[in-house]
């Protein structure tokens, strides 16, 4: 054991020594501990500045999972940051062809690189793959776009849009974009699920009106995932888009817990009382179909 230790011992000397001759400290002095330290609060240092602008980058291109396009000023606002600096990222973003510049309005929108991200994801989500062959079936029975949803923070993310077969439909797609919970037949139906604790994670303190349709006020949204969670769906009553009504059940997992939500979407003159009531069995029998392999 002694002659281990000395061995040690000698280790510890010669590779202090070895490192005080580099940075032509003498040893003993003390100097080589400091620099040394001194050498590794230099690194954190670095470490943090660089993981600093990694989430300035970031953050500006989630700015574009909630709008688009963007323009150097909104941005800038949005974030609180120098307006170079913003325009010096989006370049870099444009020349990695993950966003796009306009030529005309000079505003930047999600490019074909964040579109591959985007598909590669999607693809390899297993809700995605149990629940696209049974928004199909959904999809030819009603003739109307059917949507799969997953709650991100405060918003729910649209995963995938399936139209019927030999059809085109006008209703725009929202396919990886993301929207408010209060206000999406998808988003009430999981925050329905929610406890009262959870949900307010979930909800924003004010609500934005979307249209004039939007629920803003919050009781009256407490009493809509009331009666969400008493019927079993939820109703989007063109409260994102004018002119657009949805219906949308919850996905649950073996816990009880969403794991996403399907919707069926549709031009407000076709989604009657009768429709929407039609459309709700469908998708709850559906939802069991998924909650199956969940």
């Amino acid at each position: 054991m002694t002659g281990f230790m000395n061995l040690r011992d000698n280790f510890i000397i010669k590779t202090a020594a070895a490192r005080s001759a580099r940075n032509r400290i003498p040893v003993g002095s003390g100097l080589g501990c400091r620099a040394e330290k001194w050498g590794i609060d230099k690194w954190r240092t670095m470490e943090r500045l660089k993981l600093r602008a990694y989430r300035r980058h970031w953050k500006i291109l989630n700015c574009f999972a909630v709008k688009q396009p963007l323009g150097v000023t909104e941005i800038s606002e949005k974030l609180g940051l120098y307006k170079s600096n913003v325009h010096n990222i989006l370049v870099t973003f444009t020349a990695m062809e993950y966003l796009v510049q306009d030529p005309e309005s000079g505003k930047f929108r999600l490019g074909p690189e964040v579109m591959m991200l985007s598909r590669a994801f999607r693809e390899n989500l297993d809700i995605t793959k149990i629940a696209v062959p049974v928004m199909r079936e959904i999809a030819n029975e009603v003739q109307e776009l059917v949507y799969l949803a997953v709650p991100k923070g405060e918003d729910m993310l649209y995963l995938e849009a399936v139209s019927p077969e030999n059809q085109r439909l006008v209703t725009k797609s929202v396919t990886g974009e993301c929207s408010k919970m209060y206000c999406t037949s998808v988003g009430k139906a999981v925050l329905a699920t929610m406890s009262e604790e959870d949900r307010e994670k979930h909800i924003p303190e004010e609500l934005e009106a979307f249209t004039e349709y939007t629920i803003t006020d919050r009781r009256e949204l407490d009493e809509e995932i009331r009666l969400v969670r008493e019927r079993g769906y939820a109703v989007d009553d063109m409260e994102v888009m004018f002119g657009v009504k949805c219906v949308g059940v919850a996905l649950l997992n073996h816990e009880g817990e969403a794991e996403g939500a399907l919707s069926i979407s549709a031009p407000s003159l076709r989604m009657n009382k009768e429709n929407i009531q039609k459309y709700a069995e469908i998708l709850k029998t559906s939802a069991r179909k998924i909650q199956k392999l969940l």
